[in-house]
């Protein structure tokens, strides 16, 4: 017969800081979880010129696959370093690194 086993110790991919009332994502820069409202999440979209680039979707309503980030330029910067979001987006090659309207959105978000 089987029976329920309690569970006694947390996973250790669990951490304590992060808000479970709601969505919980990892930052595809730091990879630490974070509650999904205070990461940025892009996409595989165009730049300017139309060329393929990964894109901010600040109000994460754009369709496709999407990845989330810290909006800070250091989880940024790994992010670019780490090659993390052609693995995260699915798509092949690097697409407009580092110049990305990420960048771009980061730099007017985030001032110096």
């Amino acid at each position: 017969m089987w029976t329920p086993v309690a569970r006694t110790s947390r996973s250790p991919a669990r951490s304590d800081d992060i808000d479970p009332s709601g969505p919980v994502r990892t930052c595809v820069g730091c990879r630490k979880r974070a509650a999904k409202r205070e990461l940025l999440r892009v996409t595989a979209g165009s730049d300017a010129e139309g060329r393929p680039a990964v894109v901010p979707d600040p109000t994460a309503t754009a369709p496709g696959r999407g990845a989330h980030l810290h909006p800070t330029q250091e989880c940024y910067d790994l992010a670019v370093r780490r090659k993390a979001f052609g693995r995260a987006l699915r798509i092949s090659g690097s697409p407009g690194l580092p110049s990305t309207p990420v960048a771009e959105h980061l730099s007017h978000a985030c001032p110096p």
